[in-house]
Order: C-alpha cells, then structure tokens, then sequence
C-alpha cells in the first residue's frame, strides 16, 4: 500500500516522534545526547524550522515544531539522522541502521492543543518513564529554557508562549503554573494516537479548515453506521453507506 503524504503547511507546528529501531537504546552517554543536541540545532537552522519543545529519552525523541518551508522537517531529520547515525556507530563499533522507519508526526491545532503539547513533551520522562519526579530534574528536554530561563541554543518560542505574560519572568511562571494540572488522559491519547497514525491533532473546526484545504481526509473516517436508523437504510439503498 503506497504511503500517504504528511499534513505539512509553512507555519503550522507539528508534533515528531523519531524512534530507535526496536525500541534500542539511540542514547547511552551524555557525549551523545550533546552531540545530538547541537546537531539538532544545526538541521534547524539549516532547514528553517523552529524548535518550541523537546525531549531526548533513551530509545526516543519528540519534537514539538514549525517548518517554514513544506520539506523543512523532513529535510531536517534526515541531515540530523545521517550525522548521528555515523557518530553512533563510529561510537559503539556497529552497523546498519538506528531508527524504526519513518519518523511519526501530527500537524497541530496551535491554539486548543499547542501548549499541551509542550506539556506532553517535557513531562514524558516523569509521565510515561518515571525517570524523574518533575520535569526540571531531567536534562535533556526544553523544560528549563520554557519554565526556568536556562540557555538553551535550540528553542525558539513559539507566539502563543511569549503570549503567557508580558515580561520573561512573568511567562516562565505562568508556564510553570501549567504543569500544576495533569494532562487529561483523553488528551495524552488523542496527542499519542494522533501522531502516530499520522493525523491532524485539533478541532472539529480546525480539522475541516484543513480538510478543504488539503482537500483530503485528515482524521480517520467512522466505519459502518447505526443499521437501524433511516438515514443508513436511506444510504444504503443508494450504495452511499
């Protein structure tokens, strides 16, 4: 079956998902970690997209981004893999490849899910691997640029977070503030099963402005219908169902 093209447009984020092949480790040292980091920053700049958020975990990463141009992630990705890859290897004397296949990612709808998604993306190592008590214990994710004003080269904030507060000080608290709440765990699921199947996370509004935009489907089509209800029967008698 031919794959489907992404839901790419300039200027929308995107929520990615790059995994080590067989859910193995892609990290086991903090020099990798670095080196991935600076590439990353590297690819971003090279290929015009802005990075909001991230989290380096062991087997896997997510990215919370806005492409500029419509091959801006996936030209991203792929210098970002290609120099990682051969630092890896060259690393830990193996060959042949590192990820699972192609990186999993949903466009999303900036203002009802954008700043959860910032949420999801930096509590993961506390939410889903209990790597630590609170998101500013773990160094590999955007956290302490987004909440506490660390230097950190790769994140670029996006509108909607500079929109928190007037003043730095201000936004970071207010960003802090929204971590006091848990993320509902209809969200966690919508966000997890949205980008891994390659949907747009949003609205009903915001998935049909970008349904007549693309001009295809962008979440996955109901199956069947209520059998016992007139408006099937009427359907299935025209051979609509």
């Amino acid at each position: 079956m031919a794959r489907q093209p992404r839901f790419i447009i300039p200027g929308q984020p995107q929520h990615v998902i790059v995994r080590g092949n067989n859910r193995e480790p892609i990290f086991y040292a903090d020099e990798d970690y670095q080196f991935y980091w600076q590439k990353l920053k590297q690819a971003c700049d090279k290929h015009q997209c802005d990075l909001h958020a991230y989290v380096l975990m062991t087997n896997h990463v997510h990215l919370l981004l806005t492409p500029h141009t419509e091959q801006g992630i996936s030209k991203a990705l792929q210098m970002l893999g290609r120099y990682y890859v051969q630092y890896f290897n060259y690393s830990y004397s193996r060959t042949g490849t590192l990820w699972e296949g192609r990186y999993k990612s949903t466009l999303i709808d900036s203002e009802n899910y954008l700043l959860t998604c910032y949420r999801y993306i930096e509590l993961n190592p506390v939410r889903a691997a209990g790597m630590a008590g609170h998101p500013s214990e773990y160094p590999w994710s955007s956290y302490r640029f987004n909440a506490l004003g660390e230097d950190d080269a790769v994140v670029t904030p996006h509108q909607l977070y500079l929109r928190l507060a007037r003043t730095t000080a201000q936004r970071q608290a207010a960003y802090r503030s929204l971590f006091k709440a848990r993320i509902p765990q209809k969200t966690v699921e919508e966000i997890r099963q949205a980008t891994n199947k390659g949907w747009v996370l949003g609205s009903d509004f915001f998935k049909n402005k970008i349904e007549r935009q693309l001009k295809r489907p962008v979440s996955p089509q109901a199956r069947g219908g209520d059998r016992k209800s007139r408006a099937y029967r009427d359907k299935a008698k025209t051979g609509r169902v």
